[in-house]
C-alpha cells in the first residue's frame, strides 16, 4: 500500500518543479497551502488533485492531514522562518519528511530538536534533499571509496556548465545575499568549525581546466562523517561565479566588518540589496535546459599540499530541475509500502546515505541523470 504524499508549497517555483516530477512518475500528491484559490486552480490544472488549506505556522493544522507513514514535502522557505512547525508536525505524527532547504543552520537545529522524537514515532526526516546537498554527498562518498584507506579529507565544489547570472531564482538570490553575513560550517580535525563565508578560495578540476570556488556551508559536513568516520575534514565551496570568487571573498570581509559596527546591519542591508534584485520565480524550462549542474569532490590525506587521492566529477540536470527530481524520487520511495522497495533505515533526521544506502542513491541519481563524467 502506498502512503499519501502531502506537498506543501506547490504553488511556488520549487514546489511546482517537485509537483511536475511527481506527476511524471504517476504520483498524485495532495496539495497543501494557505491560498484556497491558488490551490484549487493548480489542483484543477494538474488533473483534479486533492488539496487542503493549512497554516504552515501551526503544527496542529498540518497534523490533521497527516497519518503515520505519510510523506510530507515542503518547499516553503526561508526555513529558519517557516520550517520548524512543519518539521515538528511530521516528527510528532510519524510522517516522513523531505525539504528543499539550503540553510545548514536549520538542518543542524532539526537534528537537535526533532531527531529523537522522529526516532520515537518512526519518521524518516530528510532535510536539504535536493541540489542542496545530495550531489555533494554522493560525489564525496564516491571519492572516499575510490581514495581507499588513506583518505582523511574532502573538498567539495558546486559548479555549472554555463554562467548562472540569468539562471538563479529569487529565493536563491536572497539566500546567497543573507549567506554573506552568516558563517559557513566546515569539518576540521573532527570538529565542526564556523568561518566567514567566502574567506577561503580554492581551485577545482572542472571540465579539463581549473575553476575557483569560495567557502560556503553544506550538509556534507553533517552527514558524510556518519557514513565515513575516517573523514576528519570536509569543506564545501561554491563555484557558480568562478571569475568572481576572489572578489566575493573581499566583499564578504567588508560586509562582515561593517555588520559588526553599531548600526551596521542597516548599512549591510543597503550594500547587499542589489544581490537579491531581479524578477520573481526562477529560470524557465529553456534556461534550465541550457545550463547543467557540476559537482566535484577531491579526496586527500588531509596534509596541506599533498596530491589528491581521488577526484570525482558528477554532471546532471540543472540545479532546480535536479531538486524537483530528487525530492519526487525520495517521496515516492518513502511512500511505497512494499517490503522490496521500502528504505531499510533507522528513523530520525538523517542524510541520503543513511536513508537509502550508497548503491540505491547512486542508481537513483543515475536514473535522474546525475552521474560521473
Amino acid at each position: 500500500m502506498t502512503s499519501n504524499i502531502l506537498l506543501l508549497g506547490a504553488t511556488g517555483y520549487t514546489g511546482g518543479l517537485v509537483l511536475d516530477s511527481l506527476l511524471r512518475r504517476g504520483v498524485r500528491p495532495t496539495l497543501a497551502g494557505r491560498n484556497p484559490a491558488a490551490l484549487a486552480a493548480l489542483a484543477e490544472r494538474s488533473g483534479g488533485l486533492d488539496h487542503v488549506v493549512v497554516d504552515a505556522a501551526d503544527p496542529a493544522s498540518l497534523r490533521r492531514h497527516l497519518s503515520p507513514g505519510d510523506v510530507l514535502i515542503t518547499t516553503v522557505g526561508p526555513f529558519e522562518r517557516h520550517g520548524y512547525p512543519v518539521a515538528e508536525a511530521a516528527a510528532d505524527i510519524g510522517a516522513h519528511y523531505i525539504d528543499s532547504t539550503g540553510e545548514v543552520g536549520f538542518v543542524r537545529n532539526l537534528q537537535e530538536r526533532y531527531h529523537r522524537r522522529a526516532q520515537e514515532t518512526g519518521a524518516v526526516m530528510l532535510p536539504a534533499f535536493g541540489y542542496d546537498y545530495v550531489p555533494g554527498i554522493l560525489a564525496g562518498a564516491l571519492a572516499t571509496h575510490q581514495a581507499g584507506g588513506s583518505v582523511r579529507a574532502l573538498d567539495i565544489g558546486y559548479f555549472a556548465t554555463a554562467p548562472l547570472r540569468k539562471g538563479i531564482s529569487q529565493g536563491t538570490r536572497t539566500t546567497m545575499r543573507d549567506g554573506l553575513t552568516l558563517p559557513s560550517t566546515r569539518l576540521h580535525r573532527n570538529r565542526l568549525r564556523e568561518e566567514r563565508t567566502a574567506s577561503r578560495v580554492v581551485d577545482f578540476p572542472v571540465l579539463g581546466g581549473r575553476r575557483s570556488a569560495f567557502l560556503v556551508s553544506g550538509t556534507e559536513v553533517l552527514f558524510l562523517p556518519t557514513a565515513f568516520p575516517e573523514l576528519s575534514g570536509i569543506t564545501v565551496y561554491n563555484g557558480w561565479f568562478p571569475e568572481l570568487s576572489r572578489v566575493l571573498s573581499v566583499v564578504s570581509g567588508a560586509v562582515n566588518a561593517v555588520n559588526r559596527l553599531p548600526g551596521g546591519s542597516g548599512l549591510t542591508d543597503l550594500m547587499t540589496r542589489p544581490m537579491a534584485s531581479g524578477p520573481p520565480g526562477g529560470p524557465d524550462a529553456a534556461e534550465r535546459a541550457r545550463n547543467r549542474s557540476l559537482v566535484v569532490a577531491v579526496a586527500s590525506n588531509g596534509v596541506l599540499g599533498s596530491d589528491p587521492l581521488a577526484e570525482v566529477q558528477l554532471e546532471g540536470p540543472n540545479p532546480y530541475s535536479l531538486t524537483g527530481e530528487l525530492m519526487a524520487w525520495a517521496a515516492q520511495h518513502l511512500a511505497d509500502g512494499s517490503e522490496e522497495t521500502r528504505p531499510d533505515t533507522a528513523p530520525g533526521v538523517v542524510g541520503p546515505l543513511e536513508a537509502f544506502g550508497l548503491d540505491t542513491l547512486h542508481d537513483a541519481c543515475a536514473e535522474i541523470g546525475l552521474a560521473p563524467r
